[in-house]
């Protein structure tokens, strides 16, 4: 379905229905993955769908269903289902009114034909050149690639209608050796920007260099980490600028926007326009997103928020709004950090001691208000000495607040996307000055 073809439908869905109010959502991906190992595909999936999802509202009251039965038959019993779950929903008193929204438009970049045309022979290519790399060091691959498009429309029963279309892809390596392991990702909206043989080797490298690894003692190291490993952490720092967590006191600001936090270098936008994370302009309401400041040379300097919540906090509607309703609030998407004026050499050659770390694991909170999180560290750690890059280092724990983490730091001028499951986001590499490790393992 084209763009035309999903407005066509979900203003159909808006016209039958019975609701005081109505939204439609319509989402459509068609997604790829080709998983690897031990130098053979191993699993390779394609996945097409798409899914209806109808908000009703009835005396004040909410119900939402999903169908993938688009014929008009279908339609009419998942409305009939949302009006009935909204007649036995309770009554919200802070429920807003749906959006009456000008159309947005989508960036450059966001669609990709090259990406929405890639087959599973495009993708077992890419896995080849990631075979070749490591088997050229005796080394085997494990790992995955993916490619996906897709298109979302929204329409409501107060006039607003949005569109977007978009694509993506992904390679996510780990190189393994008999002592060691190394990673390498990459993301992009364009599958030509997916190489298997550059990640493929800088993952290679990685195992090499940190072969026979040592044990360090725990305590408080000079910490470089790169892209996919700050990611990490910066994932964990991104729901606290939400105007539902700021209110509700989970966020390390609440009470206390506009005062220094971090240093006077760190500076977080969340932009879904940025060219090597282009994402839909608008939120799950039909609202068009605005590019927000969260954090202003080190100070907490902005929420996002959503219908409710603007209205709740008498705040401007940003357009960060999940699919109503939800028990999150509104959420930043695509966070970006400035970066520095050091190359990410520079920040290893200007360090005495310390350590390069390539990629976190199994990160989890531990204390909401104090930014705690704890984690270890995988596939590719390095002790840094007199500037250089010397030994490979058995895993470490850490458990570190991000705020202290950030409030003595320095960034390179090199930026990168990276994601997981839950955020796709532009950092640079980071060193942090300080940076507790609780623990050492044997692997």
């Amino acid at each position: 379905m084209d763009s035309a073809e999903r407005e066509e439908l979900v203003q159909r869905v808006v016209a039958r229905s019975k609701a005081d109010a109505t939204e439609a959502l319509l989402y459509e991906e068609d997604f790829g993955l080709t998983r690897f190992t031990h130098g053979a595909i191993h699993q390779n999936v394609r996945s097409q769908n798409v899914t209806l999802r109808i908000r009703a509202i009835v005396d004040g009251r909410t119900g939402v269903a999903e169908t993938n039965h688009l014929a008009d038959v279908g339609i009419d019993a998942s409305l009939e289902r949302a009006c009935e779950i909204a007649r036995l929903a309770p009554p919200d008193p802070e429920l807003p009114p749906l959006s009456s929204t000008q159309r947005t438009t989508s960036s450059d970049g966001a669609y990709v034909e090259a990406t929405a045309r890639a087959s599973a022979e495009d993708r077992a290519r890419v896995v080849g050149a990631i075979f070749d790399a490591g088997e050229a060091h005796g080394l085997w691959s494990a790992g995955y690639v993916t490619t996906s498009s897709g298109g979302i429309t929204l329409a409501n029963s107060s006039g607003t209608v949005q569109s977007h279309d978009g694509t993506d892809s992904g390679l996510n390596v780990k190189q393994n050796g008999p002592s060691s392991t190394g990673f390498a990702e990459r993301y992009s909206n364009d599958v030509r920007d997916i190489d298997g043989t550059r990640s493929g080797e800088i993952a290679a490298r990685k195992a090499l260099a940190s072969a026979d690894p040592i044990t360090l003692e725990p305590g408080e190291y000079t910490v470089i980490m790169e892209p996919p490993a700050f990611g990490e952490i910066m994932g964990y720092i991104a729901g606290h600028f939400s105007a539902q967590a700021y209110d509700e006191g989970s966020s390390f600001f609440s009470g206390r926007l506009g005062e220094r936090f971090v240093g006077d270098n760190v500076t977080v936008f969340d932009d879904v326009a940025h060219p090597l994370n282009v994402g839909m302009p608008f939120d799950f309401e039909g609202v068009p997103t605005e590019r927000v400041r969260l954090f202003d040379r080190g100070t907490a300097s902005g929420l996002v928020t959503d219908s409710r919540w603007a209205a709740k906090l008498g705040r401007p509607n940003t357009g960060h709004a999940l699919p109503e309703p939800n028990s999150a609030g509104p959420q930043p998407r695509h966070l970006v950090v400035q970066p520095g004026t050091e190359t990410h050499d520079e920040l290893i050659a200007q360090t005495e001691r310390g350590l390069l770390v390539s990629r976190l694991w199994y990160v989890r909170t531990v204390d909401q208000r104090q930014t705690i999180v704890t984690g270890m560290t995988r596939d590719g750690t390095f002790l840094i000495e007199n500037g250089k890059l010397t030994k490979g280092v058995r895993n470490l724990r850490f458990n570190q607040s991000i705020t202290e983490a950030l409030q003595r730091c320095t960034f390179s001028r090199e930026l990168a996307r990276t994601a997981s499951y839950s955020y796709a986001m532009v950092v640079p590499s980071v060193r942090f000055e300080r940076f507790t490790f609780s623990s050492a393992t044997d692997f």
